[in-house]
């Protein structure tokens, strides 16, 4: 039994130190495999029960192999805005492209850490091995809804519309504008001043909020008043707002907003220094200032001056590019200067995730061994971040691999020569009969 234990102690090690090899040769050739994450083998020896002083059988060993799936890659930088990797703790979700082309429900969520995703005929993105990329769609304004975090339902391909246009109504103007004092005294000519300012509606079309200043001319004395009508260019002949303005004659508070009366429209505010007024698209919230301060109307001087004029929205523009800040939100630039999210690429942890199924394509599954997984937003939780214009690459160390390939060599001779001399040694005693 002692010379039959040690031949099949021999046959073992040859086996483990195959086996060992085969994942020392996978390693190696994925040294280059963006994403790639090694394989380990390890020995485990067996003992078999002895029957008595001085006896001893050869139990051999056993092999057991782990993809290290917990360990990353270093980063690389590349010049393509969709080249992802993850910096840190967390899976990208992806499936399979043949499962979304198929559109038989929902494709089943694959997680990898890298990938370089371009765009297809259709806009999603993809990689050249196969993989589209899921994520949660943003609402129309950029807003993102609220999804479950502990499936993968409301994931879906990321799709880039490149031929996509897009315009941002006007809904916030600001007015920096001087009013001259000469005109409120008595015996000016009293005559109006008129200021335009453009707006865009909901469909990205250019409107003009009309503006009229007229001055109140007192009989004797100076008035400091003015009446401003407001008439919108998408509705002739319909006054949106009228409003008395008052402005401060103090040593302290000369030339700025006193006091607004409403006569028609939006009431001012007076904390906030804006009023309302509806254009044809819908409300525009209009800041003139607030009473006592400066940056709004002023009554200075004998000149009417324009003097800060702002407002947000856009026209429609075109979109140019796009790309992924570390938060996951995947942006749309447009060449008006609108940037708008449009999806977010959520980052998937699990608590064992060297318990996962190793998929080809450097993707992994969950399983009953790797945990639930939970879907987080890039960088909260326990989860890294993820970099743009970057790729992993393969944790293989090729120096390692060649070093744990000779000692295999060795070991693996070693037992070789375990079964020669085995036989060498049954051949001797077959040779008792002789």
């Amino acid at each position: 039994m002692t010379i039959s234990s040690s031949l099949n102690a021999g046959v073992a090690g040859l086996a483990s130190n195959a086996t060992r090899l085969a994942a020392i040769s996978d390693n190696i050739a994925n040294s280059a495999t963006n994403g790639y994450r090694r394989v380990e083998t390890s020995f485990q020896s067996m003992v078999m029960s002895s029957r008595g002083a001085g006896e001893y059988s050869a139990g051999g060993v056993r092999v057991g192999t782990r993809r290290l799936i917990d360990q990353s890659g270093s980063l690389v930088a590349t010049i393509n805005a969709t080249d992802l990797a993850v910096r840190g703790r967390g899976f990208l979700p992806v499936a399979r492209s043949t499962e979304v082309d198929a559109g038989n429900g929902d494709p089943k969520l694959l997680l990898t850490t890298t990938g370089s995703f371009r765009t297809d005929a259709n806009g999603i993105l993809r990689t050249d091995s196969g993989l589209t990329l899921l994520g949660w769609p943003a609402l129309p304004d950029g807003t993102m809804p609220t999804y479950p975090r502990d499936t993968s339902d409301g994931l879906e391909p990321v799709q880039i519309n490149v031929n996509q246009f897009s315009g941002e109504p006007t809904t916030r103007m600001t007015l920096g504008v001087n009013l001259p004092a000469t005109e409120t005294t008595a015996g000016a000519s009293g005559d109006t001043q008129e200021l335009s300012v453009e707006y865009f509606d909901n469909l990205g079309r250019s409107e003009n909020v009309h503006m009229t200043f007229t001055p109140t001319v007192p009989a004797t004395g100076t008035s400091n008043e003015w009446t401003v009508v407001l008439d919108d260019t998408a509705q002739p002949g319909v006054v949106i707002g009228e409003y008395v303005l008052t402005f401060d004659s103090s040593r302290t508070s000369g030339g700025t907003l006193l006091s607004v009366t409403t006569v028609s429209g939006g009431a001012y505010n007076a904390t906030t220094g804006s009023l309302i007024v509806n254009v044809a698209g819908g409300p525009i919230e209009l800041n003139i200032g607030k009473p006592g301060e400066s940056d709004g109307l002023t009554q200075l001087s004998d000149s009417f001056a324009p003097l800060n004029i702002s407002k947000d929205g856009s026209p429609v523009g075109n979109m140019t590019s796009v790309e992924v800040d570390e938060q996951g939100v995947v942006y749309a630039y447009f060449d008006t200067g609108i940037t708008r999210p449009i999806y977010q690429v959520p980052l998937i942890d699990l608590p064992n995730p060297n318990g996962m199924i190793a998929m080809d394509k450097q993707t992994y599954m969950p399983s009953p061994e790797s945990g639930s997984y939970f879907l987080w937003n890039a960088g909260d939780g326990p989860t890294g971040d993820i970099v743009s214009f970057a790729l992993e690459e393969s944790t293989t160390d090729v120096a390692s691999e060649l070093t744990d390939m000779i000692q295999t060599q060795r070991a693996y001779s070693s037992n070789a020569k375990v079964i020669q001399t085995v036989d060498e040694m049954l051949q001797e005693t077959t040779n008792i009969k002789r």
